[in-house]
C-alpha cells in the first residue's frame, strides 16, 4: 500500500505543478485515487457558506450538500481532523448517500488555516482504512 500510495503522490504532484485550477486538481486527484485504489466513491466537497457542496468525484451519484458538523464529512470540517470511520452504521448521524458504503474516510483540506474543503472516500468493506492511508491522503490534499 505504501509503495502504491508514493508513485500517486509522484504523479500528483507532478499533475498539479503543472495546473493552478483547484477544481481541475481535484478531478484528477479523485480520479487517479479511485483507478489507483478501486475504492467505492472517491471524491471531494467543497467549502459553500454554511455546508459543503458537491466537487468533483468518482463513483455513483452522490448528496449534493452536507450541513456543517453533520454526518462524517461536516463532522471533519468541524474538527478539522481526518476521521477514520471502520463501520458507517456505527457514526453518530451518518449521512448514506449510498446504502453499500460501509467504511469512510475523510481528510480536510486547508488553505491559509482555514478548511476549504474535505476529500472523501468510501469502501464497500468493513475496516478499509487506516493511519497509512490517512498520513497519504493528508499529504496529497496539501499539494491542492
Amino acid at each position: 500500500m505504501e509503495e502504491k500510495y508514493k508513485l500517486v503522490y509522484k504523479r500528483l504532484e507532478a499533475m498539479v505543478s503543472m495546473e493552478h485550477d483547484l477544481i481541475a486538481n481535484m478531478a484528477n486527484v479523485a480520479a487517479l485515487l479511485h483507478e489507483t485504489f478501486g475504492w467505492w466513491w472517491t471524491g471531494f466537497y467543497r467549502v459553500d457558506g454554511e455546508s459543503l457542496v458537491l466537487g468533483p468525484f468518482q463513483g455513483p451519484m452522490a448528496c449534493t450538500r452536507i450541513p456543517f458538523g453533520r454526518g462524517v464529512c461536516g463532522t471533519a470540517w468541524e474538527r478539522r481532523e481526518t476521521i477514520i470511520v471502520p463501520d458507517v452504521e456505527q457514526f453518530p448521524g451518518h449521512i448514506a448517500c449510498s446504502s453499500l458504503s460501509r467504511s469512510e474516510i475523510v481528510v480536510p483540506i486547508f488553505k491559509d488555516d482555514a478548511v476549504v474543503g474535505v476529500l472523501d472516500i468510501d469502501s464497500k468493506e468493513l475496516s478499509a482504512f487506516d493511519q497509512t492511508d490517512a498520513i497519504w491522503l493528508e499529504k496529497i490534499v496539501a499539494l491542492l
